[in-house]
């Protein structure tokens, strides 16, 4: 698994969370604000699309109108290596 960090103002927080779901093989996602002080965590499990996210971003929404600068973690699956087969 691996790990991503972005800072990002606010406003922008609920458009970037829309744009990596949609990227996929996001397992968890992470909040802080800008003094490190986890705001929410919200994990993701593969197939989990529409309504299902309403609540969330919901969520992610009342988080933005809260801070002005925060953090975004993404724990990321990795990619299954795979072997050449001769």
């Amino acid at each position: 698994m691996s790990k991503e960090s972005f800072s990002i103002h606010g406003v922008d927080l609920l458009k970037k969370i829309k744009e990596l779901i949609a990227e996929g093989n996001i397992r968890r996602i992470t909040i802080t604000d800008k003094h490190g002080k986890e705001l929410a965590t919200f994990p993701l499990t593969v197939g989990v699309v529409g309504a299902f996210l309403l609540p969330t971003f919901a969520a992610i929404g009342a988080i933005a109108a809260l801070v002005t600068e925060c953090t975004i973690t993404v724990e990321r699956e990795d990619e299954p290596i795979q072997e050449e087969t001769k």
